[in-house]
């Protein structure tokens, strides 16, 4: 991840440009920088409220301890009644209405951060069917305490924080997906999808799946029963981003588990991966991580300055 912490879309405000739904990506400042981030709605900026739809290619979580007004997502609305939960999936839409006096904080991440705990993918995407999460007495508890440990983990950067961090949020995870408005949620029938929105699914589920790593664009589209052209219009309109983008996140994201958690060789590991030339799986290693493959698995590639996101606000043009 390179580049600056948000892409608003065409306007450098922020603003929908006017020629589709804005999208906003979760970029960090140098190569192989944590791809996560926490603070209040004031340090990680605007974006965090904003009263516009638009979508992220990051997962959101919020956690709301006061304020008024609605949050959107998708076609979802609930009156703000802190203390709850909000999530949002990569490729939702979502929105602030009439919101005042908001606190709380926002913990933004990526699906490569899900590294160690893979399935919460699919547990977050589920969490995301509902607006908000209401928390009782004792899951107020919980969720303050949970929060303001990851959030003091990333703030410290102490040895093996990523990891705590890790662990800590897939704690939250669990236990938010335990909540009774979240089984009420999952209980509830989903909505019918457009065939482009169905496609897209479709897609994600192939690519995030055991052998997903190993698919191209083409043979997602001929697996699916599509031309090429329609899986990019299809998956680009629902998650921002295009098939080939998320490839290849696939793919780095299952080559750096397979790099931490196996004892095989990068030839290996570059043929479980889908590239049959381990020169090229190395420098396609190197290019989407910052790293190579080999000082990835000796921790040496982990980043040794600032890893933390002041904000997702678009930072102001140089003079």
């Amino acid at each position: 991840m390179r580049g600056t912490t948000v892409l608003p879309g065409e306007g450098d405000s922020g603003e929908p440009s006017g020629d589709g739904m804005p999208t906003h990506r979760l970029e960090v400042p140098m190569p192989n920088a944590l791809p996560f981030a926490i603070g209040t709605f004031d340090t990680i900026g605007p974006m965090s409220r904003a009263a516009f739809p638009h979508r992220h290619t990051f997962h959101e979580i919020v956690h709301v301890t006061g304020g008024t007004g609605r949050h959107v997502v998708d076609l979802n609305g609930c009156a703000l009644r802190p203390p709850h939960l909000c999530f949002i999936a990569p490729g939702q839409v979502h929105h602030w209405e009439d919101a005042t006096g908001l606190e709380g904080r926002v913990i933004l991440f990526t699906d490569d951060f899900l590294l160690d705990h893979p399935a919460d993918r699919d547990v977050l995407r589920g969490l995301g069917r509902r607006a908000t999460l209401a928390l009782p007495d004792e899951a107020a508890e919980w969720t303050a305490r949970l929060v303001a440990d990851l959030e003091g983990e990333y703030r410290s950067g102490a040895a093996g924080f990523h990891s705590v961090l890790r662990s800590l949020l897939h704690v939250l995870v669990v236990r938010a997906a335990r909540l009774p408005s979240a089984r009420t949620a999952a209980a509830q029938p989903a909505q019918p999808r457009s065939r482009p929105d169905s496609v897209a699914a479709e897609f994600m589920a192939l690519v995030n799946g055991p052998a997903g790593a190993s698919h191209s664009v083409r043979t997602c589209a001929e697996r699916l029963g599509v031309s090429v052209g329609y899986l990019s219009e299809a998956v680009k309109a629902s998650t921002g981003r295009t098939p080939g983008e998320l490839i290849r996140q696939a793919r780095v994201h299952e080559a750096k588990r397979l790099l931490l958690h196996t004892e095989l060789t990068v030839r290996q590991v570059a043929a479980r991966t889908g590239f049959g030339d381990p020169a090229y799986f190395c420098r396609f290693f190197r290019r989407e991580t910052g790293t190579s493959p080999g000082d990835f698995r000796r921790g040496t590639g982990d980043i040794h300055h600032d890893h933390r996101l002041q904000s997702i606000a678009r930072p102001p043009a140089s003079a």
